[in-house]
């Protein structure tokens, strides 16, 4: 019986160390697992791993991608103005479509085979009628008469009448723009006129012939109260290259004329143009407002010229506001504008005599380079067609 005990414990403790020794096994293969099977095959390249890479930083920040500045906006093609011949070329050739009808109607009477009272009468009424004005008229009829008289009947009665219509357009009159200063100074032009007349446009559009001159120009925005009338300006002087000085909107108009002429002094400018205010010719402070505005320009430079712009086609309304204006500037040239539409080319003598200054300049029509020197003879030509 002891026996039997003994060897059933021996069995016991062998069949206990199996079982640890198989414990043991399978912990020992489950913290130990077996490597994961070569599947690279080669077909992706991996990069080298550099030795001396630096280590990243985990902390650090990501890096900020600073954005592209915007391009700035290419600056506007610089045109070239159109020299005077070619102004001047157009000139006779829009004054023969639009004033041709004066002329015609004066030879049709002259050439009449007999010159009684009643054709004389109607070459003074066709006259009138083209806005030459009575004085003028007058003189025309009796220095004609007077030559028929003593000469007779011309067998061209087409070169005594452009003989007698270029003496009452004035040849001789200087009708040269001034504007150089003296003493290193720029020569100021201000430009006066009611608004609708093309004033501003004038403005650009003198700028534009001072270029095509070689001249250094600065434009001076003194029309505050109509910021339609500064932003136009500004286009004109851009598409040419000139500065342009301005001012907010209701800025005092003297201010503004002044900073002008102080650039055109400080830069060494050939000429400063002003554009001024011309909200109602007939209001006392638009007047007042004027004759400031000279006075604090004269400050830093001469006015060299006052040139007062007239609407053509106003016919008597445009000499109601020659005279005004004449009362307040010294007004030295005038810009007739629109000449080549339904005005009536006597105007041209009758402000003439009206105001006793030339015609400097004349605009013919809507383009950029539409304004032209102001040619006695050509306009005459014009007349006759």
């Amino acid at each position: 019986m002891d026996a039997v005990a003994i060897l059933i414990l021996i069995i016991a403790l062998v069949a206990v160390a199996l079982v640890a020794t198989v414990a043991g096994l399978l912990v020992s293969r489950r913290r130990k697992p077996e490597p994961l099977p070569n599947t690279h095959t080669g077909v992706i390249v991996r990069p080298p791993e550099e030795a001396d890479q630096a280590p990243v930083e985990v902390s650090a920040p990501p890096a900020t991608i600073e954005p592209e500045a915007p391009e700035a906006p290419a600056a506007p093609a610089v045109e070239k103005p159109e020299g005077t011949a070619s102004r001047l070329v157009r000139l006779r050739q829009r004054l023969a479509g639009s004033q041709g009808a004066l002329g015609r109607g004066l030879l049709a009477l002259l050439s009449r085979d007999r010159l009684d009272e009643d054709t004389w009468e109607s070459i003074e009424d066709t006259l009138l009628t083209a806005d030459v004005g009575v004085a003028p008229t007058q003189e025309l009829v009796e220095h004609l008469r007077t030559r028929l008289r003593v000469e007779g009947a011309p067998e061209d009665a087409r070169s005594v009448l452009r003989e007698e219509l270029l003496n009452l357009v004035g040849p001789d009159l200087d009708r040269r723009l001034q504007v150089s200063g003296a003493d290193g100074k720029p020569g100021v032009v201000l430009v006066v006129g009611v608004n609708g007349s093309g004033k501003t446009t004038t403005v650009g559009k003198i700028s534009r012939i001072l270029v095509a001159e070689d001249r250094s120009v600065v434009l001076g925005a003194a029309d505050t109260f109509r910021a339609a009338a500064v932003e136009q300006l500004a286009t004109w002087g851009e598409r040419v290259g000139v500065d342009v000085v301005r001012g907010p909107e209701g800025t005092d108009p003297a201010s503004v004329a002044f900073d002008a002429v102080k650039e055109g002094v400080d830069t060494g400018a050939d000429t400063v143009i002003v554009d001024t205010a011309g909200r109602l010719q007939n209001k006392a402070g638009l007047m007042d407002e004027l004759g400031k505005v000279k006075r604090v320009i004269e400050k830093q430079a001469p006015v060299t010229e006052v040139l007062l712009v007239l609407d053509a086609t106003t016919g008597q309304n445009g000499l109601i506001q020659a005279r005004v204006f004449s009362e307040v500037v010294d007004v030295s040239g005038i810009v007739l504008t629109k000449l080549d539409g339904s005005a009536k080319g006597g105007i041209v003598v009758q402000v003439q005599r009206e105001l006793g200054v030339p015609v400097k300049l004349v605009g013919l029509g809507e383009g950029a380079d539409d304004l032209a020197p102001f040619d006695p003879g050509a306009f005459v030509d014009a007349l006759l067609g």
